[in-house]
């Protein structure tokens, strides 16, 4: 496992204390890796955003394809 130094201010490294104090964690380093880790499930969800977002448009939305969407949320309601 690597190793990496980090420089904090006092007050940020008052709040990982307290984080790691209130939470589960058992060392800084555990919480510093679940927030890497956290943070690079946000990056790449907003990777799969981006590219739904570039891909092109497929299908036709018109008025029955939101009637039929209607419909069937309405029947999954109504079922459960």
């Amino acid at each position: 496992m690597a190793t990496i130094n980090i420089s904090l201010s006092d007050d940020l490294r008052d709040f990982v204390n307290e984080q790691v104090v209130a939470s589960s964690y058992t060392s800084t380093s555990e919480y510093l890796r679940q927030l890497i880790r956290e943070h690079r499930e946000v990056v790449r969800f907003r990777t799969l955003i981006d590219d739904g977002a570039c891909s092109p448009i497929e299908g036709e939305f018109d008025k029955g394809y939101f009637d039929d969407l209607r419909s069937r949320a309405k029947h999954r309601t109504t079922a459960t």
